[in-house]
Order: structure tokens, then sequence, then C-alpha cells
């Protein structure tokens, strides 16, 4: 968590009895947009909201806002009240419902927010995590680096180091075997993920990881990035359906293609990956355009 914390005082407004809501004030500071909304309901109470963009810092590993939001009288019509603030991915908005007997008010408000960043885990050392050991009986060596394994362990989760370490290749008879044309970088970024002690995926490493997985042939890499995907990213839609076209994850395509409106979808084509996905998605994407479009009718 920072200690940078954001500030923001609006301008005075004047309110009055206002049966729709309307724009009181927009603002912004540190990069956060707040809309302040309000407006009078049928049981003639102050209704007032707070809409946050904060999209940009969120794209520099900002989880949430935390904070509070206080809303004054200028002519102290009305006590100052105090709103505690927590915005999130699904939480963008803050409403509040107040009585007066003053139906024409200059309203001011302030907020201060403190933004939260994901936690960055220790970058992991390979060489330390694949040391010799009584469980490995094999080693590995990417880049001059070794990594001491184990075979039945790697044929379990992999169809490739199982065919490897078969009698029909002569790898399985070396003391050492030399994985080619791999980072070690990358290759300890797949093992890593299974073995021994599993280090989940983000955002950063989902890529990378997918096309590690696919290379050697280890479906359940893949099938903990789509429970990443489907629960805790926040790569932008149109990457992530780029992401499970390439590497045929087809409930993160479906979950894509679900929430995406007329104009995500016309959108799309000016998208830079766009002309690499496969015939199959465009047709779906074609259908739900159509569909939508009938709807619409």
């Amino acid at each position: 968590m920072t200690n940078d914390v954001i500030d923001y005082k609006s301008a005075v407004c004047n309110f009055n009895s206002n049966k729709t809501f309307i724009q009181l004030d927009k603002s912004t500071a540190n990069d956060i947009t707040c809309i302040w909304s309000g407006k009078v309901d049928d049981n003639n109470r102050r209704v007032f909201e707070w809409k946050f963009d904060w999209s940009i810092i969120r794209n520099r590993r900002v989880d949430e806002l935390t904070g509070y939001i206080i809303v004054q009288s200028v002519h102290n019509q009305f006590p100052p009240i105090t709103l505690e603030v927590k915005v999130t991915e699904k939480i963008r908005a803050v409403r509040e419902k107040m009585r007066t007997e003053y139906f024409n008010t200059n309203i001011t408000y302030k907020y201060s927010l403190v933004p939260h960043y994901v936690t960055e885990p220790e970058k992991s050392s390979y060489e330390e995590m694949f040391l010799p050991s009584e469980r490995n009986d094999t080693v590995l060596v990417v880049e001059g680096k070794k990594l001491h394994v184990s075979k039945a362990f790697l044929s379990y989760h992999s169809d490739y180091f199982r065919a490897l370490f078969s009698s029909n290749y002569k790898e399985s008879q070396m003391d050492e075997i030399p994985i080619k044309d791999v980072s070690f970088e990358d290759f300890g970024l797949l093992l890593s993920s299974f073995y021994p002690n599993p280090v989940f995926p983000n955002d950063d490493t989902v890529h990378k990881l997918l096309e590690m997985s696919r290379r050697f042939l280890v479906l359940s890499v893949i099938n903990i990035i789509e429970y990443h995907l489907l629960n805790n990213s926040k790569i932008d839609n149109k990457k992530m359906l780029w992401l499970a076209d390439e590497y045929g994850m087809p409930t993160i395509l479906e979950k894509c293609i679900g929430g995406m409106t007329v104009e995500k979808v016309k959108n799309l084509a000016n998208y830079p990956e766009y002309g690499k996905l496969s015939d199959s998605t465009k047709a779906i994407l074609l259908d739900r355009l159509v569909k939508m479009i009938i709807i619409e009718k």
C-alpha cells in the first residue's frame, strides 16, 4: 500500500429540487475522475452519487481505493456527513440519501483516497528451488544452469516430458538432459508454477506461461491460468479474447464475447490482434453482433 493520499475539494454547487439525477461536479485528481450527481427522490430526500473512473491508475496495479467523502452545507443547513469509501473493480460508485428541510442549498464535498497496490511476490530463485534432493532423479540443463527434477513428477504433468523420459529417446539415458531454445527464466517460470511449491500466475506472467505450457504440453498450468483469468485478472477484454482464442480456452472466450456490446464488437476490428483471431472466433463474434442488432430493432 502506498502512502500517497489523493485529495480533492469541489467548488460550491447550488442544489435544488431536481427529480432526476443531474451532474453537479466533474473532477480529475491524480488520474482519478469523479462525477458527482444529485437528485431529490419521491420521499423528498437528497440522493447524492459519486462515480469513480480509476482505470488509468488501475493499470499501474492499483487494486482498490479506500478513504472517505465529506459532504458539507456552506451555510451549515445540515451537519457535515462523512461517508466511507471503498472503490474496487466491482464497486465504482458511492450513493447517500439524506433529509433536510432546505430545498435550495449551497453544497460542497471533498474526498481523501488512498490507492492500494497489488503486492508483488518476491522473485523466485529457480536455481534454489531446484537443488539436488533424494526426491529428484535427473537434471535438466537450460542455458548452462542445472535444475534437479523428478522424472515421474514431470511425466505426470507433461506429455512432453513423458515422451522425453521414455525409452524411445536417448535423453532418457542421460545424466543431464539439455533443454534447448528456451531461456532459463522462462523455463523456470513454467516449472515453478506447478513444481515443487507452486507460484500462482499473475497478469504479467500469463502470456508467457500459456506459451510455455503449450510448447511443453502442461495442461494443469493452463487450467490454473484459466482460473486466474476468470476470477482475478484485470487484463482488458480485447487482450483476454485474443489469449482465449490463441490458446484454446473456450470458457474464457465465452465470457469475453458474452459481455460485448454492439459498439465493442465493431471497435474490435481496430484492435491490432483482430487479424490473428481464428475464423471460428470471428464467426462467433459476427453471430453475436447480428443477434444484438436484431434485438435492438
